[in-house]
């Protein structure tokens, strides 16, 4: 095994002037919550599966009892309206474990998304708040000055005002080098508390997507697992609260 391994699962897919969009592990698990839902809901159609030695030293157990070696995988979807793109979406188990890995993952995916013709990308993920939020808002960052005007219009937040800051991980990493092969590139960053999977934030992020592709899903799963993951938040505030007191009652006592 190759330090980075595609395995092509059919024929490469014959797509015209595609998008990709990828959502990887992270903050929240906004950006794998949003493509996931997003490849259940158009239908895409996986086509090859990627490896590689900076994955963790893993498999996963089927309901079967079968395994399956960690991974990511692309899919593809052919538009269906004229004001629709086809789209390549990536998404998978996990990100690469070191720098080294993370470089030559990226590299590798970009290197498939130029064969397949892609010129302009989505990377969607999560901004930690450490704090929950009711309403989450979509921050972005672009490779080029003359996509910020049109993401704003969109919806996306742009923070001119605060110094530094920057995107870790897959999503930033397909920007920058996909900049210096001549690829636009866009990342949408749902706001989230980041200590639970957000699929709150991903549904934000997904709005905003949608309005970008012209295509129409439906949400009501996100907001559903939206309610669960708020419901089980409050159960751990509760406990943490009931934790406090009986160790405050326990302090006074001794």
């Amino acid at each position: 095994m190759d330090y980075v391994t595609v395995k092509y699962l059919s024929k490469k897919p014959k797509l015209k002037n595609p998008i990709l969009i990828e959502g990887l592990p992270g903050i929240g698990n906004v950006g794998k919550l949003a493509v996931e839902h997003l490849i259940d809901s158009i239908n895409a159609i996986k086509f090859a599966e990627l490896y590689s030695k900076d994955f963790p030293p893993q498999v996963f157990i089927n309901t079967d009892g079968t395994i399956e070696l960690v991974n990511n995988e692309f899919y593809y979807w052919k538009a269906k309206k004229k004001n629709q793109r086809d789209l390549i979406l990536l998404t998978g188990d996990y990100q690469g474990l070191s720098s080294h890995g993370q470089y030559e993952l990226v590299g590798t995916i970009l290197d498939i998304a130029q064969d397949l013709g892609v010129k302009e990308m989505y990377t969607l993920g999560g901004y930690g708040l450490g704090h929950e939020i009711q309403n989450p808002k979509v921050l972005c960052a672009t490779t080029d000055k003359h996509l910020v005007k049109t993401m704003k219009k969109y919806g996306a937040i742009f923070k001119k005002n605060e110094p530094g800051g920057g995107i870790v991980g897959a999503s930033g990493l397909l920007l920058g080098l996909g900049k210096l092969r001549g690829f636009e590139g866009i990342c949408f960053m749902g706001e989230t508390p980041g200590y639970l999977v957000d699929p709150k934030s991903a549904k934000a992020v997904l709005k905003i997507l949608m309005k970008i592709t012209n295509i129409n899903i439906n949400l009501v799963e996100l907001e559903k697992k939206a309610k669960e993951i708020e419901h089980i938040a409050h159960q751990l505030k509760e406990m943490e609260h009931g934790s406090r007191e009986k160790s405050d009652e326990l302090g006074y006592i001794g």
